[in-house]
């Protein structure tokens, strides 16, 4: 599993596109797997035939790990060699580790592994004898050590859910490895089922579950009033960043309500606008272009405070982070250099983020490095709200929902299009000075939209 972003540890398997047997090509793309946010294509860097699919799909697998094998030249499978039979040699070692072939490559994509992850344990065969080895027992004697149960990681930590000891389990895998239905096996009779009875003679272990146990897993069958989601991918993400954010940052919200009737007039005025034909036009585009120039007029908001170098990091580009609801949760893949574009650019550089969010395709890449972030909750019909700071942000801007509502105009009470924002800072950076007078900026080019052009 290669480390496919800039400080991620895992990654789950969402599909595997070959299985074994299967021909390969360098540059082909044999899974896609899921990291923190973003769901990522894999290649394979070589041609070959696919020996083993490691790990099943829905594995969290470490970065580090080996995730799939693949014969290259018309080799022997890339396994380690199977051990000879013991030797009598007191020396001999029960977990003895073999070194992976030369020819192994443990990666996909040039990422190097955990020293760990170089080496795997010999395959026994299914049945095999214990092996007795010397140890010290004060001074004398030797024990017997058991062979430790073959399973793989996702079959272990089923196992590990379900209370069941692997040592107890009966293999029915090749080689004797246990699988996910010797564990469901096992672990059957322990569910509630007739009443209890004296003991009988021994029977084959009752049959596995209609369904195996996935996430999300009841607690109960039939009428669960109950259901647990294991927290991982992207909600895990979302909750570490936005724990760490809150508790590390002082946050300050402030709020802003104001008539944005000329900004909604102009955004149907550009929709009619011949050169604007074909770009997708919209309030959330003038807010972002409102949000640029008043960065512009402040940009001490757009910074970020560097706790370990104890120095606050000014930023002289804008990479424009936007908040995105996805399948997949809550991601804010940013527009990078987005003070450097023009409307139309900015038009069409929201229109990809989003349609690439929805897709599930956003890389790693296009959510580091953000400076200042949009979210968008109006969309929702919410009034306003009190975001949390995207990490390593000073500031995060939310927009409410546009209502036609009573205000006052030109001195007489006019039904107008009214919406607030809310603003949130890091106070050790941005005083409330700084923070009104950024919010005010904004508020102030949407409710002038002639601004965009003297402004800017």
């Amino acid at each position: 599993m290669p480390d496919v972003g800039e400080g991620l540890t895992e990654a789950e398997i969402l599909k595997w596109y070959v299985q074994p047997g299967d021909t390969v090509t360098d540059g082909q793309v044999v899974c896609e797997v899921e990291t923190a946010k973003a769901a990522v294509e894999l290649p394979i860097p070589f041609d070959g035939t696919v020996h083993e699919l490691v790990f099943p799909e829905g594995t969290t697998v470490d970065v580090g790990q080996v995730i799939i094998s693949v014969n290259v030249g018309g080799a022997a499978p890339v396994e380690a060699p199977a051990p000879a039979a013991p030797a009598p040699a007191p020396e001999a070692e029960p977990a003895a580790e073999a070194e992976e072939p030369q020819g192994r490559q443990p990666v996909l994509v040039g990422y190097g592994v955990a020293a760990a992850s170089t080496k795997r344990r010999a395959r026994r065969s299914a049945g095999a004898a214990p092996v007795s080895v010397p140890e010290q027992l004060n001074g004398h004697g030797t024990v017997t050590a058991a062979p430790r149960p073959l399973a793989k990681p996702p079959v272990r930590k089923l196992a590990k859910d379900l209370g069941v000891d692997l040592a107890a389990v009966v293999p029915t895998g090749q080689d004797g490895v246990i699988t996910r239905e010797d564990v469901h096996r096992a672990a059957a009779p322990a569910a509630p089922a007739a009443p209890v009875q004296a003991p009988a003679a021994p029977q084959a272990p009752a049959p596995a579950p209609a369904a195996p146990v996935q996430a999300p897993v009841a607690v109960a069958a039939g009428d669960a009033r109950e259901t647990r989601v294991p927290i991982k991918g992207v909600r895990k993400a979302t909750a570490a960043a936005m724990v760490g954010s809150a508790f590390t940052a002082p946050h300050v919200t402030e709020f802003v309500t104001f008539d944005i009737t000329r900004t909604m007039k102009l955004v149907e005025e550009l929709r009619a606008d011949k050169d604007m034909a074909g770009l997708r036009i919209n309030p959330l585009l003038l807010v972002a272009k409102a949000v640029l120039v008043a960065i512009r007029r402040n940009p001490e908001i757009n910074a970020a405070w560097d706790e370990a170098a104890q120095e606050i990091v000014l930023k002289h580009y804008v990479n424009l982070g936007i908040a995105a609801a996805t399948p997949r949760g809550l991601i804010v893949p940013n527009i990078k250099d987005a003070h450097a574009q023009t409307l139309p650019e900015l038009s069409r550089s929201l229109s990809e983020l989003v349609a690439t969010a929805r897709e599930g395709k956003t890389t790693p890449a296009a959510m580091q490095g953000g400076t200042f972030t949009i979210t968008n909750v109006g969309v929702f019909g919410v009034d306003t709200g009190t975001p949390i700071l995207n990490p390593g942000e000073s500031a995060i801007l939310a927009v409410g929902a546009i209502k036609l509502q009573p205000w006052v105009h030109k001195g007489k009470v006019k039904p107008r299009q009214v919406t607030t924002l809310a603003l949130s800072f890091d106070h050790r950076l941005v005083d409330g000075e700084l923070g009104s007078k950024f919010l005010a900026d904004v508020a102030a080019v949407l409710e002038q939209p002639k601004r965009l052009m003297t402004w800017s």
